[in-house]
């Protein structure tokens, strides 16, 4: 049977830190024993982006907590939304994106969940 559990401030795993991007889990496999859902603060800073990819094997949900941001998605990469605080966005499996943070001082900051306790994730070249 699981257990319940609670992570506490500070104990949060550091799961990407790619370049300037980061997302630290609260909810996690190797943290909780989770096997169907995962949870993380995202965050883009000042003037940085991630590289174009997809989540192959997951949906993800994200909610924009403060800052703002756009998504490149589509087909090239073609299409731009913008979005901010309050905003909620889905993700699903296979959809190409590059979330940007264009702002010269504001951190974006999303919490991101999926439906799977390990996102494969697969880059996309431009």
């Amino acid at each position: 049977m699981a257990e319940f559990k609670v992570v506490r401030a500070g104990d949060e795993e550091v799961e990407v830190s790619s370049g300037p991007l980061t997302r630290v889990a609260g909810i996690s496999e190797s943290l909780v024993g989770a096997t169907g859902i995962h949870m993380a603060i995202g965050s883009v800073p000042p003037n940085s982006k991630s590289s174009p990819h997809t989540h192959i094997n997951c949906e993800t949900a994200l909610y924009v907590l403060r800052g703002h941001g756009r998504f490149l998605i589509g087909e090239g990469l073609k299409e731009s939304i913008e979005v901010g605080p309050g905003d909620y966005i889905f993700v699903p499996p296979g959809a190409l994106h590059q979330p940007i943070n264009d702002h010269p001082t504001e951190v974006w900051e999303m919490i991101v969940c999926r439906n799977s306790p390990v996102e494969i994730v697969e880059e996309y070249v431009v």
